[in-house]
């Protein structure tokens, strides 16, 4: 299993990625190994690719990371001319290969691959039902109840068996599936989960983030609206369902989750990210000699910050950008390091300076102490503290796997309590006004429920992320169907 303890300082992970494309004349495999290469972020536990050729299904998945679950055999055996890929970050289902993405189901003589970013809140009564209905389950995701809802909804075509499976899923999704002949993309009616479509080679590609299409050459042509189904296929593209409603795109995405060159109802992240470090000038301002973001997340908001405020922009920390990327697990004295695994002090740079540290989010409260502690043991004066995020009182339950309620340290103390916690001269944290203006866009559209407590949809308990878990009857991480 990969060792990705020390990943994300905030302790608040991402969803997952997925990518489809539909192309003849070009390698679909390969093109769906560089896609997720750009959405690595999103997911860096287990990766894979399903690909058709108009008789059949091949899927390949492996855990790590993308460079890691593909070889150039691996990827040589994957032919045709419709491929789904995924990475996965795991909000459903443990951490195994069994587990990995996209999933096959079969039924009734058809078969579906489907790839997931997000999170079904009603996952374990609609897993039972189709159990009792003789569906068959091998793996602990909720991901596989959605493939089985699809196959067994009625209709003639795959379009209202997946509006009839719509109307039964309460939560969020982005689906990119797989059939022997077409790709299909689908988004929930709230549009919590991003996902886009572009042009590539004469084909159609699908894909969590821009950046993805960009990386493959594909055009971005547009997103892919709440309640919309994408079937592509050798007729073209088509798009069926699109509702108008209520809203609740997940607004971390523009605070850390997306990558920074991605564009998401119009803005570009690292703009967003610009605007939220100037807010934080504008609404904390301090006295002090540096500033400095944690890299990478807060980049862009840290030197905004210090553009704001006239204070200049310093590197204070260095991020070894490869301690996730390891099968090996640290021994208990390199464990206890923690942090100083992931980042180690510029301490030349930072002695004798006040400095104002610029970082998405909080979520456990347990990491940036450390990062304080670290600052000051290589000579900052003073540590104030800017967070990009709102104070995170409540859990996500649509595809994000964040703390439950009782760790999360806003829902425990108040800012005093948390700034002492943290042993900062002064901490800020962005507004929810400030944070809405950053990213420039309606209110309306987001799902905000993190620092609210108001979902888009009602969730009345805390949900057991392996309440699906059970002993596969067989491993599927290479079939050919």
């Amino acid at each position: 299993m990969l060792y990705n303890c020390l990943e994300k300082t905030t302790f608040m992970h991402e969803s997952c990625g997925v990518f489809g494309v539909y192309a003849s004349g070009i390698n679909v495999a390969q093109t769906t190994f560089f896609a997720l290469f750009a959405l690595q972020h999103r997911g860096q536990e287990s990766a894979g690719i399903a690909v058709a050729d108009g008789d059949g299904i091949r899927l390949h998945t492996r855990m790590g990371l993308v460079s890691q679950a593909f070889t150039e055999n691996d990827l040589a055996l994957l032919k045709g001319h419709i491929a789904i890929g995924h990475n996965r970050y795991s909000t459903t289902g443990s951490s195994t290969v069994v587990n990995a993405q996209p999933v096959i189901a079969r039924a009734g003589g058809l078969t579906i691959a489907l790839a997931h970013n997000g999170n079904i809140i009603n996952s374990r009564q609609l897993h039972d039902e189709l159990e009792n209905r003789g569906y068959r389950f091998h793996t602990g995701t909720d991901s596989e109840v959605i493939a089985n809802l699809i196959l067994a909804s009625p209709g003639n075509n795959w379009q209202t068996r997946i509006e009839h499976a719509m109307h039964r899923l309460k939560g969020a999704y982005s689906l990119v599936i797989l059939t022997e002949d077409s790709l299909i993309g689908v988004r929930d009616s709230f549009g919590v989960r991003p996902l886009c479509i572009g042009t590539i080679d004469n084909g159609w590609s699908i894909a969590s983030e821009s950046c993805a299409l960009d990386h493959i050459g594909a055009r971005f042509v547009r997103e892919v609206a709440p309640g919309e189904i994408v079937v592509v296929d050798s007729h073209g593209v088509a798009s069926f369902g699109k509702r108008d409603g209520r809203r609740a795109l997940c607004i971390f995405e523009y605070i850390y989750f997306a990558r920074p060159d991605s564009t998401i109802q119009g803005r570009l992240l690292y703009q967003a990210r610009e605007a939220m470090g100037r807010a934080l000038a504008y609404e904390y301002p301090v006295d002090a000699d540096l500033v400095m973001g944690i890299p990478d997340s807060a980049t862009a908001a840290g030197i905004a910050y210090a553009n704001a405020s006239g204070i200049p922009y310093c590197e204070g920390l260095l991020k070894n950008r490869y301690i996730g990327r390891t099968f090996i697990a640290p021994d208990q004295r390199l464990r206890e390091l923690g942090v100083q695994l992931k980042f180690n002090p510029l301490s030349q740079v930072i002695a004798g300076k006040r400095l104002v540290v610029v970082d998405d989010s909080i979520v456990r409260g347990t990491t940036t102490p450390k990062i304080v502690s670290m600052l000051r043991k290589a000579g900052a004066t003073e540590v104030h503290v800017r967070i990009c995020a709102p104070p995170i009182r409540y859990p996500c339950f649509f595809g994000v796997d964040t703390a439950p309620r009782w760790q999360l340290i806003a829902a425990r103390m108040n800012v005093p309590q948390i700034r002492e916690h943290l042993d900062a001269d002064s901490l800020g944290y962005l507004s929810l006004d400030g944070l809405v203006e950053a990213v420039d866009l309606p209110k309306n559209i987001f799902c905000l429920g993190c620092f609210t407590g108001e979902y888009p949809i009602p969730v009345q308990m805390e949900m057991d992320k392996l309440a699906l878990e059970s002993l596969p009857e067989e491993d599927l991480s290479e079939i050919q169907l």
